[in-house]
C-alpha cells in the first residue's frame, strides 16, 4: 500500500450508460458521493454539461444540494460552473443558498465555457518554453501529447445551439476577468459601494465558499486565477497536452490574496482501477468511443458496454481525434494507477489530485474508487 498525503478528490459528470436512464445515473452519483466520503476522498465535484444524452450533470447547484443531503463532511463543489451563460449574481446567489443550509462545505469552481473569445494574455508569454517537454514527456516521464485543437468544435452547429438555448436572445456574456471580479466583490459585500442603494446579496454575501478557477491552458483562466490569488484546477483529463503550461502560467501570474498566500493547484486525471490490469482495460474499452462522440461535436453518447464499443468501426481520423485522451487515461491495478498519479503530481507540483472515472457498470465504478482509496492510503471513515 502506498502512503501519500496528497488529497484525492472526485469529479463526477453523472454519466448515463446504455440501457440506463438519467434518473438512475443521478442515483448512482449520490451513492458514489456517499461512498467517496466514507473512503476518505477530500472533495466531490460535479461538472456541468448540456445537450449531451450520455451526461446528466446539467446543474451543479441542484446536484450539490442533493449530494449535501446524503453526505455529512466531504467538501462539495462545481467543476466547473460555466459562467458563459450566467451572471455573477446568479452564481453567488445559487451557491449562497447552498452555503446558508450547509455552511462551509462548498467549493465554487468557475469555468468560462460559452463566454466571449479569449482576450490576449501577455503575462502568459514564455510559459510554453518554461514547461517544455522532451519527446512528448515531462522530465519525470509524464506523457504530455501534442495539444489538441478544438477549433472544429467552436464552429459546430451543436455549440451554436448551446448558445441559443442557454442565453436569452441578444444577451452577451461578460468578459471572464470582469465576471470573476464581480463574484469576488458580491461575496465580499463590496460591489458598487457608492451606488446609493443596498448591494447586500442574500443569501450570498459572506458565504464561506472556497473559490477555484478551472482551466486547460496558460490563458485567461490561469491568469485570472493567479491575479486574484485563487486556487486553480488544471484539466489533464481534458487537455493533457497543455497541463504543464497551464500550471506554470497560473504560478507566474499568482499574487497573494487574503485567502491564499501561495499558489495552490489541483490536477485532474481520468482513471479506471480494477483487481487486475486486463479487467481495468476491459472496463475502459468504451472510453475512446465516448470521447469521440464529444470531440466530433455530436454530443456525449450514453457510455457503451465493451461489446458495444468493439463493434464501432474506427477511421484513422477518429483515432487521431481521441489519441491524446486514450493515451493519458490511467488504467490498471491500484498500484499501477497510483504510480501514474504520483508521476502526474510530481510533474505538475500539484497540491491535490482530482480523479474521474467512467465505466458502464456502477458497481465497477465504485470498486475503482475503493481500490484506489485503499492503495493511496486515504483515511476511511
Amino acid at each position: 500500500m502506498a502512503t501519500a498525503r496528497t488529497p484525492l478528490a472526485v469529479l463526477d459528470l453523472v454519466p448515463v450508460s446504455t440501457g440506463s436512464t438519467a434518473g438512475q445515473a443521478l442515483r448512482n452519483s449520490l451513492d458514489l458521493a456517499r461512498r467517496a466520503e466514507q473512503l476518505g476522498y477530500s472533495r466531490y465535484w460535479f461538472a456541468e454539461h448540456h445537450l449531451n444524452p450520455g451526461v446528466a450533470g446539467t446543474s451543479p447547484a441542484v446536484l450539490l444540494a442533493l449530494a449535501a443531503a446524503v453526505t455529512s463532511d466531504i467538501r462539495l463543489g462545481s467543476g466547473a460552473l460555466q459562467l458563459g451563460h450566467r451572471t455573477a449574481l446568479s452564481a453567488v446567489e445559487e451557491f449562497g443558498l447552498l452555503d446558508a443550509v450547509h455552511p462551509g462545505r462548498f467549493d465554487l469552481g468557475l469555468g468560462r465555457s460559452g463566454g466571449p473569445a479569449e482576450r490576449g494574455t501577455p503575462a502568459a508569454d514564455g510559459v510554453a518554453e518554461a514547461a517544455a517537454t522532451v519527446g512528448g514527456r515531462a522530465p519525470n516521464g509524464l506523457l504530455v501529447p501534442e495539444r489538441y485543437s478544438n477549433e472544429h468544435l467552436l464552429r459546430s452547429p451543436r455549440l451554436a445551439l448551446h448558445r441559443k438555448l442557454l442565453q436569452l436572445p441578444g444577451a452577451e456574456s461578460q468578459a471572464y476577468d470582469e465576471q470573476v471580479a464581480d463574484i469576488l466583490a458580491l461575496l465580499a459585500g463590496a460591489y458598487a459601494p457608492d451606488a446609493g442603494f443596498g448591494t447586500q446579496v442574500v443569501p450570498g454575501e459572506g458565504a464561506a465558499l472556497q473559490l477555484w478557477v478551472l482551466g486547460s491552458s496558460a490563458g485567461i483562466s490561469a491568469q485570472v486565477a493567479g491575479a486574484n490569488g485563487l486556487r486553480f484546477a488544471a484539466n489533464y483529463h481534458v487537455s493533457p497536452g497543455t497541463v504543464l503550461e497551464a500550471v506554470e502560467g497560473y504560478r507566474q501570474a499568482f499574487k497573494p490574496s487574503a485567502g491564499l498566500d501561495r499558489p495552490y493547484v489541483s490536477v485532474s486525471a481520468d482513471v479506471v482501477v480494477a483487481d487486475d490490469e486486463g479487467s481495468a482495460r476491459e472496463l475502459a474499452t468504451g472510453y475512446g468511443l465516448w470521447v469521440r462522440s464529444i470531440r466530433s461535436g455530436e454530443g456525449a453518447i450514453a457510455f457503451p458496454t465493451p461489446e458495444e464499443a468493439r463493434r464501432h468501426i474506427w477511421s484513422e481520423e477518429d483515432r487521431a481525434l481521441v489519441a491524446d485522451r486514450t493515451a493519458t487515461q490511467f488504467t490498471g491495478t491500484a498500484p499501477q494507477v497510483a504510480e501514474q498519479l504520483r508521476t502526474l503530481r510530481d510533474a505538475t507540483g500539484a497540491d491535490e489530485l482530482i480523479v474521474t472515472t467512467i465505466t458502464h457498470g456502477h458497481a465497477d465504478r465504485v470498486r475503482s474508487f475503493e481500490l484506489l482509496a485503499a492503495e493511496w492510503g486515504l483515511a476511511a471513515a
